[in-house]
């Protein structure tokens, strides 16, 4: 059987100071671990010729498939504030770009599929641990209804890379709206290149944002909708307990899609200064520092499309200015709307932001698990006899002053408790992909070739806002010895 990827290549067309033509380089012994066959489906393959012997081939770069015109990427990025004038793809081939079944144009990467021109003395490779992260979190991502690059496959490839120690090599095949980046606009600015600035930017218009097409002035409009979409991800991403881990400018998508699923980690206990990648010392992307970042970040975006929006710098430094102050405001009504769904107000009335305020103040200084809090809030907003959340709090007494000015807050809702509680578990996860179950997939399969942990784990999370009798014991959070403090970057 032929394994066809009905390509339509794009970004391959830009001009080649836009990337590297670069093939991947062919693994050993390719199999493949997991096929997400809902998306091959979307993406217009076909599972049942994925899952071949062949399959595993195209899917670990052993084999490249007909209609591909594999490059590595350039970009530029701060990293923890500090740029790098040339980045790009060190250990990642774009295969192509497909049309899905809903028209949506969308990249077929392979991450880990060898060295390119821009690994930086790297070996291109992944290990089978963060593949398998990665492959996790985001699938889990997609189904909490965050915007999320997507996982196709993770194949082994029977070689070992060497980190620390030898560990099994891995390739995913990831799979996004597009991989441009802040950090991609970065690269053209620092070397001042303002018509391939104007160049990407026309690329991002048409695939992105389609209709600022013909729009009086595109490159403010285009910032405007970056602007918006990120604020609006961000606030995603507060409201679900996720820590990305490694917000540099090279990894904040211009589509708005949550990209680079590194250290990334979930929160148990709310704490909002939370920190878990081992490699940001000084706390610049804990949890809460979130929406400064993704500011920040957007701010370097600014910088580099100045030359499109007016030859007069001043004039526009103050355009830029002007669009970028609409993120605060964006951001905190994408968030405060979401809380209160959390708590089951839809409506809107004075007091409420300092009511959802009491309430995460007493997480904090309780420990309460973020994810489960709210989640037995809904069960409360059914159930009068409920604990509202109290089992979740070191001294269960520190909610109950703030759940009786929640029922009597609720009680001037319109909706029956029952309509209530259906509304706030649809926002409220049961499952997350918690840290521990994570770390203990990684290592059944890493230690063991056990990959029947990560299946199961999948299958849950693919089913986050559903009570899954069989599987409650994932609701859990870790037992004190569980705890995973710190989480790692795959490279």
């Amino acid at each position: 059987m032929t394994v066809h990827f009905p390509f339509q290549n794009s970004y391959s067309a830009l001009p080649d100071s836009f990337f590297a033509r670069v093939a991947p380089t062919p693994v050993a012994a390719p199999r493949l671990i997991k096929l997400n066959r809902p998306l091959a489906v979307q993406l217009g393959l076909d599972p049942d010729v994925l899952e071949t012997p062949e399959g595993a081939e195209i899917l670990a770069g052993k084999t490249v498939p007909a209609g591909a015109d594999p490059i590595a990427m350039a970009y530029a990025g701060h990293q923890f504030g500090q740029f790098v004038p040339q980045l790009g793809d060190g250990r990642a081939v774009l295969l192509g770009e497909v049309i899905d079944k809903d028209g949506i144009r969308r990249d077929i990467q392979l991450k880990g599929s060898g060295p390119t021109p821009f690994s930086r003395r790297g070996d291109g490779r992944a290990a089978l641990g963060p593949v398998l992260r990665e492959y996790i979190v985001s699938e889990a991502m997609f189904a909490l209804g965050i915007p999320t690059t997507r996982s196709l496959a993770a194949v082994v490839t029977g070689e070992h890379v060497i980190r620390e120690t030898a560990l099994p090599g891995a390739v995913l095949t990831r799979v996004a709206s597009s991989h441009i980046r802040v950090g991609t606009f970065q690269f053209f600015a620092v070397r001042r290149d303002t018509d391939a600035i104007r160049r990407l930017a026309d690329h991002v218009i048409a695939r992105h944002y389609p209709e600022l097409l013909g729009a009086e002035r595109p490159y403010h409009a285009l910032l405007s909708g970056v602007v918006a979409r990120q604020a609006d991800l961000v606030a995603r991403w507060l409201l679900v307990g996720f820590i990305h881990g490694v917000m540099n400018t090279d990894n904040s998508s211009i589509s708005g899609e949550t990209i680079d699923y590194g250290p990334c980690a979930f929160m148990d206990s709310y704490n909002p200064a939370q920190v878990f990648s081992s490699i940001d010392e000084m706390g610049r992307y804990a949890y809460a520092n979130q929406p400064r970042i993704a500011l920040w970040n957007l701010t370097r975006l600014a910088e580099c499309l100045l030359p499109l929006f007016s030859d007069d710098q001043e004039k526009a430094v103050a355009e830029a200015q002007d669009i970028l102050g609409a993120f605060s405001e964006t951001f905190s009504d994408a968030y405060q709307a979401g809380l209160r769904k959390k708590v089951g107000l839809f409506t809107e009335r004075d007091g409420d932001d300092a009511l959802i305020q009491d309430l995460l103040d007493a997480m904090a200084k309780n420990q309460a698990d973020f994810t489960l809090t709210f989640r037995k809030l809904g069960d409360a907003a059914g159930d009068p006899a409920a604990d509202d959340a109290r089992s979740q709090f070191m001294d269960p007494g520190g909610i109950d002053e703030w759940a009786r000015r929640w029922r009597e807050r609720t009680a001037l809702e319109p909706q029956t408790a029952a309509e209530r509680q259906a509304t706030m578990h649809a926002v409220n996860p049961m499952f997350i992909p918690r840290n521990h179950r994570v770390e203990a997939v990684i290592q059944a399969a890493v230690n063991d070739d056990d990959y029947a942990p990560f299946e199961e784990l999948v299958k849950v999370l693919a089913k986050p806002f559903e009570n899954q009798p069989d599987y409650a014991a994932y609701a859990d959070p870790p037992l004190p010895e569980q705890r995973v403090l710190q989480t790692f970057c795959g490279t």
